[in-house]
């Protein structure tokens, strides 16, 4: 199956009460691990790259990557560029074969956000390609991941349906409470400002940080509109915690050993976020 655009599968999952899964799949190895589970699972899912994770290969050897491996697995499934920079950036994803682009203004002033927006669902638009931004700052919990904003700001809902009215944009990233990264303490996220946020706007809405939320706050957010779940931290720490032990206790020195070992907890992770988002049996035809 090739490559779909973001948009039906989240115009799906809001109108049925589940999410997809957005996860953090820069190369093959865990690319094929996302494709592998959704496949067996028959989930849609997304697979995400930053900039900073296709900087090794490129934005055109990662998507002819995600394009062989959806055509082996027949899996309903996007690719995104996730917090893209600049417009440029969108652009180049965009010739590269992506189906989704997420640019990412949202730390700056908000005409620039929509000035840029703008931009791209011009770009994207006549390619069926979707457009998702992001209004209120997702900040992070701490260093360990490059993704999101130094601060948070939340989203204003009064600001939201102008926002998505004046960009054109297909889904809409909000800023409820949530962070990037490895939650240090439960997050808390402001229910009524998403509940106000969803009444605003008529598009999906999407929850970045999903990595140590509760089962619970997942699933009241889901009913509140949210219809995509950004997973990056749950799929890299188990791949990494696995990589050094293993190392550490004199096993597996050939990397590719060691990474298919490691592979394990990561296809473990991706299982358990698609039955927490409802999203297992959903994939269609």
């Amino acid at each position: 199956m090739p490559l779909v655009p973001m948009k039906p599968l989240l115009d799906h999952a809001l109108a049925h009460g589940y999410a997809v899964p957005s996860f953090s799949a820069w190369n093959t190895e865990t690319m094929n691990a996302v494709l592998q589970t959704a496949g067996r699972m028959r989930a849609p899912v997304i697979m995400m790259t930053a900039e900073v994770e296709y900087a090794a290969s490129g934005a055109p050897a990662t998507a002819a990557t995600a394009k062989a491996l959806a055509e082996l697995y027949g899996v309903s499934v996007a690719l995104l560029l996730d917090h893209g920079s600049s417009v440029a950036a969108a652009r180049e994803c965009l010739a590269a074969g992506y189906t989704s682009l997420m640019l990412d203004f949202s730390a700056r002033p908000v005409e620039q956000n929509v000035a840029a927006l703008r931009e791209v669902v011009a770009l994207a638009r006549p390619a069926g390609v979707t457009v998702e931004g992001e209004l209120g700052a997702v900040g992070r919990v701490g260093g360990d991941t490059a993704e999101g904003a130094h601060g948070s700001t939340l989203t204003d809902p009064d600001q939201a349906a102008e926002f998505v009215a004046r960009t054109g944009i297909d889904c809409l990233a909000v800023s409820i409470g949530n962070a990037h990264g490895q939650y240090t303490t439960l997050p808390k996220f402001d229910f009524d400002r998403l509940e106000r946020i969803h009444r605003a706007v008529s598009v999906p809405l999407v929850l970045h940080g999903g990595t140590g939320t509760p089962d619970a706050d997942i699933r009241r957010a889901i009913a509140l509109g949210i219809a995509k779940v950004n997973v990056a931290t749950a799929l890299v720490k188990p791949l990494r915690e696995s990589l050094m032990a293993q190392w550490q206790a004199g096993r597996n020195p050939w990397v590719p050993m060691a990474v298919a070992e490691a592979m394990t907890p990561v296809r473990k992770a991706i299982e358990e976020w698609i039955v927490r988002m409802g999203a297992e049996g959903k994939a269609r035809a």
